[in-house]
C-alpha cells in the first residue's frame, strides 16, 4: 500500500476510534435520564412502556456499527484495539467522575454538591455495570461477525451485520439492566420491561444502521481497492 493511502487508513481509523470511544463515554453519563417513544407508551411490557430506554442507549449502537466496520475493514486484532482503548477510557472517567464528587463545592458554584451527586453520583455505577456488559458484548460482536465473515467467505454483509449485533446487544442489554437492578440504580420490577423494550430498540437501530454500513464498507472498498475479504493492514 502506498505511504499515503497507509497515512489515509490510519486517520479513518483513529476518528472511528474517537467516534467508538466518545459515544461509550457519553453513554456511560447520561444513563439515568430514561424517555419512551409517545407512539409506544401505552403498550405495558412487565410493568415498562414499550421502548422505555434510558437516554444512555442513543449512542451506544453507534459503537457496535463501528466495530462491525473495523472488523470488515481493518479485521479482527483493530477492532478488539478499540474496543479496549473504550474500557481505559471508562474506567478513566469513572474516576474523573468520583474526584469530581468529592470535592466540595463552594457557595458560589452554579452546581451544589447536592445537584451535582444527584446527576452524576451514579455515573460510576452505571460505568462499572456498562463496562461489564461492553466487555462480554462487544467481544462477543467481534467473535460472531469474524465467524459468520469466515463461513460466508465475506459475502452477506448484512448477515454478519444483524447476526452479530443481535446476540451481542442481547448479552449487553440484559446484563447491564441486571447489573443496574442490583446495584439499586432501578428497581427490579422494571428489570423484564427495561430488557425487552432496550432489546427491541437495539434490533430496531441494528436494522437501520445496516444501509450504513455498506455505504461506508463500499466507500472504503474504493477507495482502498480491497477485495472481498481483503483487510486494510496498517502494522
Amino acid at each position: 500500500m502506498p505511504q499515503k493511502d497507509k497515512k489515509l487508513a490510519f486517520q479513518i481509523y483513529l476518528y472511528l476510534g474517537a467516534l467508538f470511544i466518545t459515544s461509550l463515554v457519553v453513554s456511560n453519563l447520561i444513563f439515568q435520564k430514561f424517555f419512551y417513544w409517545e407512539p409506544f407508551g401505552e403498550i405495558q411490557l412487565f410493568g415498562a412502556s414499550l421502548f422505555q430506554v434510558s437516554v444512555g442507549i442513543l449512542p451506544y449502537p453507534i459503537t457496535f456499527l463501528i466495530t462491525d466496520l473495523i472488523s470488515e475493514i481493518y479485521g479482527k486484532k483493530k477492532a478488539n484495539q478499540v474496543v479496549t482503548a473504550g474500557i481505559f477510557a471508562s474506567v478513566f472517567s469513572m474516576l474523573i467522575i468520583y474526584v469530581a464528587n468529592v470535592v466540595p463545592a463552594i457557595e458560589s458554584s452554579p452546581i451544589d454538591d447536592v445537584t451535582f451527586t444527584q446527576v452524576f453520583g451514579l455515573s460510576p455505577l452505571g460505568v462499572l455495570a456498562s463496562m461489564l456488559a461492553y466487555l462480554f458484548a462487544q467481544y462477543i460482536d467481534i467473535s460472531i461477525y469474524h465467524f459468520w465473515k469466515k463461513m460466508t467467505n465475506g459475502k452477506y454483509l448484512w448477515l454478519r451485520n444483524n447476526f452479530s449485533t443481535f446476540s451481542s446487544q442481547f448479552v449487553d442489554t440484559f446484563t447491564v439492566v441486571g447489573l443496574l437492578c442490583a446495584f439499586g440504580v432501578i428497581p427490579w420490577e422494571l428489570f423484564y420491561g427495561l430488557v425487552v423494550s432496550g432489546f427491541l430498540f437495539k434490533i430496531f437501530i441494528a436494522f437501520l444502521d445496516t444501509p450504513l454500513l455498506y455505504l461506508c464498507v463500499y466507500m472504503m472498498r474504493k477507495r482502498f481497492n480491497l477485495k472481498i475479504e481483503e483487510e486494510l493492514t496498517l502494522d
